[in-house]
Formats: C-alpha cells, structure tokens, sequence
C-alpha cells in the first residue's frame, strides 16, 4: 500500500523541520525530484559538463553483450528492476540488445515521479512493442519489502546513474543492507559509481555554465513554498558547489544572499537566515574501487564484475549476494 498524500507531505514537513532546525542548517536531497525536479535533472544530464550520463551511455553502448552475459550467466530469464529509473536513455540501450536477444524478462520502472514513470513507460511502450512492462510509482525504500515475493523468477536490480553517490557511507550501507534482504540468493545488484578523477572535471559538474543545476537546487524550496505554504523568495538565495578531493566529496549549498526570515505555513513556524548562512543540500560520494568493494562485502554482495567508460571516469559494479 502507498503512503496517503496527507502522509507524505507529513514527512516531508517532518524533515524540512528538522533540516532547517539544524546548525547548519540542511534540506533532504531525497525531496529534489518533484515532477519539476525530474524534467531540472533530465536537463543537467544533458549539460556538456555533466560527464556522468555519457561515461555510463558509453559502457551500455559498447559493452552491452558482456553485460548481457552476466545478468543471464545463471538464469535466461529474469525480473530487471529499475530503482529511480528517471527517463530511461541509458536503460533503453540495454533493453533494445536484450529483445533483440530474444531475451525472457519482464522491465520494472520504479521512480518516486508520477510522471517520470508515466513518460518513461508512454516512451518505451512506443519505443519496444514488445517489451513487458510493470512500473511502479514511489519511494523505492518502501517497495524494497514486496520484491522477495513478488515475481519466483532471478531479480536483476539496477541502480545506475550514480544515485548511491548521494548517500553517506552510513546511508549507502543501510541502502544496500536493506536491498539484499530484499533479495534473493541468486539475484544481481548492478550499481553506478562516479570514480574520484581531476577535481577540475568534477566540480564543473555541479556547477555548470547554464546555471541548471543552480535551479534545480533552488527548485527545493519553491516545493517547499507550494507543498508546505513556506514563502521562501529564491531570488535571495544562490547556488554554491564544492569538491573535496581528500574525502573525493562535491557537495552543494543554497546560500541566504541576506538576513531574512522565511514562515513556513504547514510548521506554523519561521525559520532565520543570516545573510550569507549556507544550507547544506547535498552530497556526491566520488569513489575508488576498494570504496566499491569494502561497501559491497558490507553489505552481504561481493563484486562479480566491474564495467568502465574508456575514461575510467565511471564503473558500473555487478554484484553478487553472498
């Protein structure tokens, strides 16, 4: 069962609450992809500078018969599970070699974006005739319980585009340790890392020219303003993104542009900013392969097989349950 609106918009008051209470204060980066937040990051994956989405094209475009072998090395047919699939571009390059396999799987799209799900599904409906579709709408962490039973056949879970990068190694390993009992023996985790690099080619990652990843950010706390009845003015905050190369971190900030307050209906509350006070947005783990392995082993996986882009900017990580 779905949560309820009433109970949504609950947590999300919950957090914003607690974030903005905080010193420093901070905003939940898992709240970005409202419908407006999903079509903000489609653009940022098409930005010159935003490397990521074309290093992990690149490996699906290139190496999709040796991923094919992999996920079908046990079992020919299976259950390939998407976990915040977005719009679908890269997944698609997978899809495409395996009905052209004559491949036995069913593909399962889950995005907390009603409408991601419903232009990804309309997209490769038209795209694949013949392809099985089951999506699913929603926060994956409360659908992780229905995988263990809800399909007998072997469950490939992807996680690409380097979302685990979002997560703190605390979080990363909750993430993974609730995914594999989720599981079961025979099933495969296919997981999207960002590999520490120049720090120069990161940090333009997150901010870029076209200032789109500024308002993707910033769109936060118009959400916050139309869900929640906050009067947050935007135009008094600004985008600030950093990399950390001994921690191989970029984080992101909104910074109050000036003293202000802002009254958040829902809270009944008002929160003070002082003028140059920084928000703490979000985090962007960039990682090394024995990151990778020490997370997986962790976590009840061992690494089966790692994928790279011809950089080596990126991996995506098979892993095994163990």
């Amino acid at each position: 069962m779905q949560p309820s609106s009433a109970a949504k918009q609950s947590t999300f008051a919950e957090d914003v609450h607690k974030g903005l209470s905080s010193d420093p204060k901070s905003l939940s980066s898992k709240y970005f992809y409202d419908d407006e937040g999903s079509r903000l990051f489609q653009q940022i994956m098409d930005l010159p500078e935003y490397y990521l989405t074309r290093a992990e094209f690149e490996i699906f475009s290139t190496q999709a018969p040796q991923i094919f072998a992999a996920f079908t090395e046990q079992n020919s047919s299976f259950d390939l599970i998407e976990l915040g699939a977005g719009d679908g571009t890269k997944t698609a390059v997978l899809v495409d070699y395996f009905l052209k396999k004559q491949a036995d799987f069913v593909y399962s799209p889950v995005d907390i974006s009603g409408e991601a799900i419903d232009v990804l599904t309309g997209k490769f409906a038209a795209q694949f005739p013949d392809l099985q579709i089951s999506a699913k709408t929603g926060d994956y962490f409360r659908i992780l319980d229905r995988l263990k039973t809800e399909s007998q056949r072997q469950k490939i879970l992807l996680f690409l585009g380097s979302n685990i990068g979002n997560f703190s190694r605390r979080e990363a390993l909750d993430f993974f340790t609730q995914l594999r009992a989720a599981m079961n023996e025979n099933d495969l985790l296919f997981v999207g890392f960002d590999l520490q690099k120049d720090p120069r080619v990161i940090l333009k990652a997150y901010d870029d020219a076209q200032n789109v990843t500024a308002a993707f950010n910033l769109n936060l706390l118009k959400r916050i303003n139309r869900e929640l009845g906050a009067d947050f003015n935007v135009e008094n905050f600004s985008h600030y993104a950093i990399y950390q190369p001994n921690e191989g971190a970029a984080r992101s900030f909104l910074i109050s542009r000036e003293n202000q307050t802002v009254q958040i209906g829902a809270l009944n509350q008002s929160f003070a900013f002082k003028q140059w006070e920084a928000i703490f947005m979000e985090i962007s783990q960039k990682y090394d392969l024995p990151m990778i392995a020490d997370l997986a082993a962790s976590s009840g996986f061992q690494v089966a097989q790692n994928f790279f882009d011809g950089n080596r900017y990126f991996v995506d990580s098979l892993w095994k349950t163990r």
